[in-house]
């Protein structure tokens, strides 16, 4: 059973989330290719050779998967809109797209969900990508383009809007470690990457507030990063991830500056001048994006910067084998609260189970318990007097799950990928027990 409704502040926000490319379909509605069908189609990279073409079809069952938010009661819904579906060349228009989302903004509203628009996901138009991707600087103003016209259509209606989504995994999961589009393992790349992400968002806060929107932030993630014994290498590897990972972004948007840590190996491949768009980059917020799903344990190995290993630690795991660690998001609440943010609201945007469906594939009740953990570890950093103002599941749906494919099932609702039919699991309605106990 989940937490009581009455157990956080009236206004508090209950949602969940998805993202464009993971339940769309990206073969419809004049979408361009994007550099997520580019890295699908090489062999390798994704675990069943899977792609988002057609996905959960989202992009023709959105009336049911809205119906399916309203029914379970949650007060908003986190969506994402796809730049190679607004722009397919990633410049230039396209109505078919825009009235996609029109539409998608207007059933929310008529379901009394309030939008929590992301501009991006991960899904970057392939002609941008030929043009460099996130390597070229050019890219902040391609994304303030891009911003300044999905609110020109859809402002009007929006409750918040978040720059990017999880900027680690923009650049380095993707530019460094190789496991999502574009698929480098370049340190120049990565570098470069980890500075233009912030730059893109820094350039479309300056234009999403000159054309006068609120309530603008962005999503980070974080992952607990802690040494694997006690050897001093490992103490050495924890911090360097810590910093890659959970500091480079937040202490760059709160005017802190670049950690000294991953400057160590970062900084030599940014690009030159980068120390005059910090400014830019440290735009004040209205609210920060907390995503959080595990802790990995770290410890070095000979070779070159940052020279480390990762492991899951010894506690029960995810479909995902992920380790399950509750206490981790209160311990990031309180940690950015009390060394970054300070009274800046926060929302926890992410936090789901990947669970394998066992014969009854709506039988989820490790996800109930996983859910109740985390909502109230949640409940215990406001206890600590942290500003957090809603919480968002991961996922409303069984999805793609990017280079996993089609394996993991996050969502709260079963989702069979032939038929595309829709059931809510254990999980949906425990949320709708609570959310609407009458």
């Amino acid at each position: 059973m989940l937490p009581s409704r009455s157990d956080f502040p009236p206004d508090f926000v209950f949602g969940a989330a998805t993202a464009a490319y993971q339940i769309e379909g990206s073969h419809f509605g004049g979408a361009g290719p994007s550099h997520w069908d580019s890295f699908a189609a090489t062999p390798g990279n994704i675990a069943d050779d899977s792609n988002g073409g057609r996905a959960c079809d989202h992009y023709h069952l959105w009336e049911t998967d809205l119906d399916l938010m309203r029914d379970a009661g949650f007060d908003a819904y986190r969506f994402s809109t796809s730049w190679a579906r607004v722009m397919p060349d990633g410049r230039s228009l396209n109505a078919e797209g825009l009235d996609f989302y029109d539409r998608l903004a207007d059933g929310m509203l008529a379901r009394n969900l309030k939008p929590f628009l992301t501009l991006y996901h991960w899904e970057l138009p392939a002609a941008l990508a030929d043009r460099g991707g996130w390597r070229n600087r050019d890219i902040a103003g391609w994304f303030g383009d891009y911003a300044r016209a999905v609110h020109a259509r859809l402002g009007d209606r929006l409750a918040s809007i978040a720059t990017l989504n999880e900027p680690w995994c923009i650049a380095w999961l993707s530019h460094f470690l190789g496991h999502h589009a574009p698929g480098l393992r370049d340190i120049r790349a990565a570098s470069r990457a980890m500075h233009h992400v912030l730059l893109a968002h820094g350039t479309a806060m300056q234009v999403l507030q000159a054309n006068g929107a609120q309530n603008l932030g962005i999503v980070l993630n974080f992952e607990t990063a802690h040494p694997i014994d006690d050897n001093p290498g490992a103490a050495i590897s924890a911090a360097r991830q810590d910093a890659i990972y959970n500091q480079w972004f937040i202490r760059a948007l709160m005017g802190q500056g670049y950690p000294e840590t991953a400057l160590e190996g970062i900084g030599p491949h940014l690009p030159d001048g980068w120390q005059q768009d910090m400014q830019i980059i440290s735009a004040p917020l209205d609210w920060l994006g907390v995503n959080y799903y595990t802790r990995k344990l770290h410890g070095m190995v000979p070779g070159l910067w940052p020279n480390g290993h990762a492991q899951d630690g010894p506690l029960p795991k995810t479909q995902m084998g992920w380790e399950i660690r509750p206490e981790g998001l209160s311990e990031f609440l309180i940690r950015l609260s009390r060394d970054h943010t300070g009274g800046l609201p926060l929302y926890v945007t992410e936090n789901g189970m990947a669970l394998e469906p066992g014969k009854n594939v709506t039988d989820d009740e490790p996800r109930v318990t996983f859910i109740a953990d985390h909502l109230r570890a949640a409940r215990s950093a406001m206890d600590h007097g942290v500003n957090l103002r809603g919480f968002f599941y991961w996922s409303l749906l069984d999805n793609y799950e990017w280079a996993f494919g089609y394996g993991p099932r996050f969502g709260l609702v079963h989702v069979d990928y032939e038929t595309m039919k829709r059931r809510p699991k254990t999980s949906w309605h425990a949320f709708r027990d609570m959310l609407r106990p009458d």
